[in-house]
């Protein structure tokens, strides 16, 4: 018998697998659900429209990226009843990053509370302390030391970092002058250099990182990033 938890992340994959197909022309090639505690995280792979893919060959990945949060501000709240339907979780908080390079993409949704599903996370996993010293490191190159900061293992393949205050006052002031945009496309090339070029994660965690993904809620000034690896190396 099909188990309860397999038929919603079944659900779940191939509705997000519809509407990025309805809204873009062309669908994923296969979206990974994962769920513990008070997160889900949506793995997406081989996402690329035919149009993005004549941006990026001309070097126009700001162009792709702009028209895909555009479209992601109507998305988001479909995508939360859907969850909310299929699952029961009430998602507070919603992420989205894409990884361009790797035709790859990842949302987060943080719902208020624990739901009825009951799907352990690692709390504690090995090399913890070093990934968040190493996730500190890095904020204070780009922005400043979190005040705090949170990390679990979803699953054999997923890591989650949470950062909470991390916005420096410049920043908050591009905010409250409407620039949330720029600022987000400037955070987005400058943080994701910083966590692809590193060549610490993978000897940290004892695994290949395959994908890295990192966004921010401005109103709450704070971020997530997703670790995705490969478990075999």
């Amino acid at each position: 018998m099909e188990s309860p938890i397999y038929k919603q992340t079944g659900e779940l994959s191939s509705y997000i697998s519809k509407i990025l197909r309805d809204h873009f022309g062309k669908g994923p090639e296969s979206v990974y659900v994962s769920l513990g505690k008070t997160f889900i995280i949506f793995y997406i792979r081989n996402f690329l429209s035919p149009t993005e893919k004549v941006l990026m060959n001309q070097k126009q990945e700001e162009t792709v990226q702009q028209t895909r949060d555009l479209v992601m501000h109507t998305l988001i709240p479909e995508i939360k009843a859907y969850i909310k339907i299929v699952t029961g979780m009430e998602i507070r908080e919603f992420y989205y990053d894409w990884g361009l390079h790797n035709k790859s993409a990842m949302f987060t949704g943080i719902c208020t509370d624990s739901t009825g599903i009951d799907i352990p996370i690692e709390e504690e996993f090995i090399g913890k302390a070093e990934l968040i010293n190493e996730i500190i490191n890095l904020s204070s190159e780009s922005e400043k030391k979190p005040d705090e900061i949170y990390a679990c293992q979803l699953n054999h393949r997923s890591f989650l970092v949470i950062r909470n205050g991390i916005l420096v006052r410049i920043e908050k002031q591009l905010i409250r002058q409407g620039m949330r945009e720029q600022l987000k496309l400037a955070k987005r090339t400058l943080e994701k250099s910083l966590l692809h070029n590193n060549n610490h994660f993978e000897r940290i965690l004892d695994t290949k990182v395959i994908d890295i993904f990192v966004d921010w809620d401005f109103d709450l000034d704070k971020s997530v990033i997703v670790l995705v690896t490969n478990p075999t190396k």
